[in-house]
C-alpha cells in the first residue's frame, strides 16, 4: 500500500502504520511515498505544479507499481493518489487494486481552503494548528517549525492549482473516509467522490476532525485493516 502525505507532511507520517496494521492482520505492506523537498529528500527542489509532480512520481514509482498494490492518501495525499491513478489509467499502466482516500473534497469541487499559502507565518501556523495539522512537538521547537512552513506553503499552492477533473471515471474501487467533525471538508464533499468511481465506491465516517487519522490512529487503522484484509483474502498481494 503506497501512502501519500498530507500538505507539509512527509513519509514519516506513516512510520507507525506497519506495526499498527500488522496487529490487525491487515495483509498489507506499507510503503510511504516521500516527496521531494522534505525529510531525507530535503535538498531536492519541491514541486508547486501538480502535473509536474505526478509526472515525476509516475516515473519514480513505475517499476514498483507493476506489482499489485493499493493507493492511500490523506488530505493532499488523496489528491496525489487520485491524480497518479488517473495518469496511469490514461497511459494504460497497471492501476491500483483500490484507492483509499480520506479528508479531501472530490476533484470536481474547489480545493478545500486549508490555509492561505501567502499568509504570514503566524497566520499560517494558526490556520494549520486549528485543523490539527501541526503536532505539539513542532510547536514546541520553533527551529523545526520554521523548516516546515516553506514546505507547507508550496504544498498548499499545489492543491490550489489542481484544476478540474476529467469526466472519465477511474476504473478502480474507491474507499472513502471522512471525519464527522471535520470543519474543512464536509462528509458530503468526501461522498461526492462517487462521481469519479467507475468500479464502486464506499464511504466510512470516523469521529474526529480533519486529522482523525492522527487523533485516534488506532481506531482508524482497525477500520483500514478491515478494508485491506478484504483484498488479501481475495489472494491479491497489496
Amino acid at each position: 500500500m503506497f501512502c501519500f502525505p498530507y500538505a507539509g507532511g512527509g513519509a514519516s507520517a506513516y512510520r507507525r502504520w506497519q506495526r499498527g496494521l500488522d496487529a490487525h492482520d491487515a495483509g498489507v505492506r506499507v510503503l510511504p511515498v516521500q516527496l521531494p523537498g522534505r525529510e531525507e529528500r530535503f535538498a531536492e527542489p519541491r514541486f508547486t505544479d501538480l502535473d509536474a509532480l505526478i509526472d515525476d512520481m509516475d516515473a519514480q514509482l513505475d517499476e514498483e507499481l507493476s506489482e499489485p498494490h493499493i493507493f492511500y492518501g490523506h488530505s493532499m495525499g488523496a489528491l496525489l493518489a487520485y491524480s497518479l491513478a488517473r495518469r496511469r489509467q490514461r497511459r494504460g499502466a497497471p492501476l491500483p487494486r483500490a484507492l483509499v482516500l480520506s479528508a479531501y473534497r472530490a476533484p470536481h469541487l474547489p480545493a478545500p481552503p486549508i490555509a492561505d499559502p501567502d499568509a504570514g507565518d503566524a497566520a499560517l501556523v494558526a490556520g494549520l494548528t486549528a485543523l490539527g495539522g501541526i503536532p505539539q512537538t513542532l510547536l514546541d521547537h520553533p527551529e523545526f517549525l520554521s523548516a516546515l512552513l516553506p514546505v507547507a506553503r508550496d504544498d498548499l499552492r499545489l492543491c490550489l492549482g489542481s484544476g478540474a477533473a476529467p469526466a472519465e471515471p477511474l476504473r478502480v474501487p474507491l474507499h472513502l473516509f471522512a471525519g464527522r467533525g471535520d470543519r474543512l471538508v464536509a462528509v458530503s464533499e468526501v461522498a461526492a467522490w462517487e462521481r469519479h468511481a467507475g468500479y464502486g465506491c464506499e464511504l466510512r465516517t470516523m469521529p474526529g476532525g480533519h486529522f482523525f487519522v492522527r487523533s485516534d490512529e488506532g481506531a482508524f487503522l482497525r477500520e483500514l485493516a478491515l478494508l485491506t484484509r478484504r483484498y488479501a483474502t481475495e489472494r491479491v498481494a497489496v
